[in-house]
């Protein structure tokens, strides 16, 4: 099986389309994971600067945030229309609401499914805080009650939560790692979503024990005989990112971080 590891734009935005594309292929990622703007001329561009650079795509959706339920599912779809028709690997989606009932959600999953099925695109819901997938404990109904939803696994969220490494969930967190199709690999620990660094041994007990999660789900996989599994590295900038008091400089570089998981995850997962 090959493991394909994507680039955030996340971090990034600040650069040119091409400068940053070409970026990502001279450190030796297959693709990059981002949104698309809806507007179809810019949407094309950057689809045909992606191709150029010989890079996949994972297109990501996160930008719906409106608390109006009717207006949120109109924008929701749209969204997700727009991404689909991009022709990525697939869309890894931060859907719904914390606040929003399971019945609501469910029928944001269900938008998520009639855009998949009429343009022959996955559509996986990636596990977030502040969306319907925030929490395990929360997260563990949706899973049992739909069996076909598939998820993009980031526990680091789940962590932060529940204030623990999971240690007491480990049923829903198997499931997940059941349903997972995509990994974003970042390490979290109780009282944050990101470790300062996961290179210094002082988190390297947080490193190991996601690393743990990330290698039974590549386990699962290569038993299932996939072709393909997509990763992306993906630690965040401030407020995600730690910065130094008063200089508002960060700890350390969110791009250098993100390239050592992506070469660290190659050699643990080879």
């Amino acid at each position: 099986m090959k493991i394909e590891f994507l680039c955030p734009l996340w971090g990034s935005e600040h650069l040119e389309n091409e400068v940053f594309f070409q970026k990502v292929k001279d450190a030796g990622y297959d693709g990059v994971e981002m949104s698309l703007p809806l507007d179809k001329t810019e949407k094309n561009k950057i689809t045909s600067l992606i191709k150029q650079h010989g890079l996949s795509l994972i297109a990501q959706h996160w930008e719906t945030m409106t608390d109006n339920f009717q207006k949120h599912k109109a924008e929701f779809r749209k969204r997700l229309e727009n991404l689909a028709t991009a022709n990525p690997l697939f869309v890894n989606t931060q859907t719904g609401k914390d606040y929003f009932t399971f019945k609501q959600n469910s029928e944001l999953i269900a938008i998520a499914d009639e855009v998949s099925q009429k343009h022959d695109v996955k559509i996986i819901h990636e596990t977030h805080r502040g969306k319907f997938s925030f929490a395990a404990h929360i997260m563990a109904s949706y899973l049992k009650e739909l069996p076909d939803l598939r998820i993009g696994f980031d526990v680091s969220h789940w962590c932060n939560v529940a204030e623990t490494f999971l240690h007491d969930q480990t049923d829903t967190v198997e499931l997940a790692i059941s349903r997972a199709d995509h990994i974003h690999a970042r390490v979290g620990f109780p009282e944050g979503p990101q470790v300062p660094d996961p290179r210094v041994p002082e988190w390297e007990e947080a490193l190991q024990i996601h690393l743990s999660w990330w290698k039974k789900i590549i386990s699962l996989k290569k038993r299932e005989e996939k072709e393909v599994f997509t990763i992306t590295p993906e630690f965040g900038p401030y407020p995600y990112m730690t910065i130094l008091p008063f200089s508002q400089q960060p700890i350390t570089s969110q791009w250098d971080v993100n390239v050592f998981m992506k070469d660290f995850l190659k050699k643990e997962l080879d």
